[in-house]
């Protein structure tokens, strides 16, 4: 007698349905299906065709990422260089030209007080110039401070305490013309602003602007490391790719590995090239011009504040003791010991000076200095003695008691210093220009060709291993 057989139907699978897959989820047919292609594409890597692609697609990453960063990190070294020559570096030296109008100002009021009744009309024509000088350089930084707090809140202390400075100056003026004792003493007042707030703003001002010329040179001189890791990485791996393909083929050259790795080394040594020397000038215009400037503007600046503070010795009349020290100090700042010139601003300016012209100025400013310290002394001298008038013309010309002409006296010397430390500064503000306009020049084109060339360096990959790929089917 024959056992029934199982009548249950045969199970039917439907399209797509995995093998076991009983189920018939979608879900899991979807996650089968996505294992099943994962280890085909495994098998497929296992194969020398498979390994071949995947080499390709790593050689076509390097070179190509390679590119991009170099173009990235240059472009952005290029846009700080920028900064630094047409935006940072203005600013600090309009920063400067404030400071220094307004010492001068100071300076040249205190002289025009001292020579007495109506100024001279040069000492009255120099003050308006430099107070115009300061207005307008106010004016322009406000207008392009870039946001900056620190930069608005001194520009508007400025400008508030430049209009109160000048009130007061017109005062002592119109007291002094008509012989009022109370001249001097707004004159004092107007010193003591321009001391204690305003050249203090304006020494503020130029620190923040310099800072700034600071951050943006050291942004154009970082270092590509990201650039050069990458570059050297995809290196190793295009001639790692054809010592492999060498070894399996025999054949010396592959031609389109030879041409990714001729693009790769020629975007590294321009690379390297380019921004080396773009370093080197870059550093010089900031030691041999913006550091250079730096020193020379605030030696210049400690001698227009030293000549304000000699003429208000005299002004002050036996009290004056104050500014006669203030005096010395600052000379002495700028020159060294007793203006000897073997320290101080000056014996700095003198060892980043590179050229003769340069070095010239400045040692013709020391001694300048020298002999304004000498006629100094022998001014003092004179006060102390009670030749006030005997004084007053070793100070700023004039005749002596005694009805005789002054030959020398301090005015002439301050005015050489001045004048060789403001063609000093002009003649460093053109290197720092020459300098820095080179740095900047070594980086065109770098960012472009580096990327063209790392787009021709992986199309040579995908050619070269497309070659070997071929040869399988």
């Amino acid at each position: 007698m024959r056992t029934p057989t199982n009548t249950e139907p045969p199970t039917v699978r439907m399209p797509g349905d995995t093998p076991g897959d009983d189920s018939g989820a979608p879900g899991e047919a979807r996650s089968w299906a996505w294992v099943d292609q994962l280890r085909a594409w495994r098998a497929a890597a296992t194969t020398e065709p498979g390994r071949l692609r995947v080499i390709g697609a790593l050689l076509v990453v390097l070179v190509v990422a390679f590119g991009a960063v170099t173009a990235w990190q240059i472009t952005e070294r290029a846009a700080a260089a920028d900064d630094v020559i047409h935006h940072s570096e203005p600013l600090s030296a309009r920063a400067a030209d404030i400071y220094r109008s307004l010492a001068d100002a100071g300076a040249t009021a205190s002289g025009g007080f001292l020579a007495g009744g109506v100024e001279p009309k040069n000492v009255s024509d120099r003050y308006d110039k430099d107070i115009d000088v300061a207005s307008r350089s106010i004016t322009q930084a406000a207008a392009s401070s870039e946001g900056s707090p620190g930069s608005r809140d001194r520009l508007e202390r400025l400008s508030q305490g430049l209009s109160e400075y000048t009130g007061l100056v017109e005062r002592a003026r119109s007291n002094n013309r008509q012989g009022f004792p109370v001249g001097g003493a707004y004159l004092r007042r107007a010193n003591d602003l321009m001391n204690e707030q305003i050249l203090p703003d304006a020494k503020e001002l130029w620190t923040i602007e310099t800072a700034r010329l600071g951050r943006d040179y050291d942004d154009a001189q970082a270092l590509p490391w990201g650039a050069w890791a990458l570059g050297a990485v995809a290196l190793v791996a295009l001639f790692w790719a054809q010592r492999r393909s060498y070894k399996r083929t025999h054949r010396v050259f592959n031609v389109g590995l030879l041409a990714g790795t001729a693009a790769t080394v020629a975007v590294l040594l321009w690379l390297v090239a380019g921004h080396g020397v773009a370093r080197a000038r870059l550093d010089d215009s900031y030691a041999h011009g913006a550091r250079s400037l730096q020193v020379l503007n605030e030696a210049r600046i400690e001698s227009l504040q030293a000549r304000s503070n000699e003429n208000l010795t005299l002004v002050a009349r036996g009290g004056g003791d104050a500014y006669n020290t203030a005096y010395l100090k600052q000379i002495q700042d700028m020159a060294g010991t007793k203006a000897d010139g073997k320290t101080g601003l000056l014996a700095q300016a003198l060892r980043l000076a590179d050229d003769a012209e340069s070095r010239e100025s400045i040692t013709t400013a020391m001694k300048d200095a020298k002999a304004w310290w000498r006629l100094n002394l022998q001014a003092r001298a004179k006060d102390d003695a009670g030749s006030y008038l005997d004084a007053v013309a070793q100070t700023i010309g004039g005749r002596y008691e005694n009805g005789e002409q002054a030959k020398e006296y301090s005015g002439v010397c301050f005015d050489g210093v001045d004048s060789s430390l403001a063609k000093a500064v002009a003649h460093e503000q053109d290197e720092f220009e020459q300098a820095a306009e080179d740095g900047r020049g070594a980086l065109n084109g770098l960012g472009a060709g580096a990327a063209l060339l790392a787009v021709f360096g992986a199309a040579g990959a995908v050619l070269g291993i497309g070659r070997r790929l071929s040869e399988y089917r």
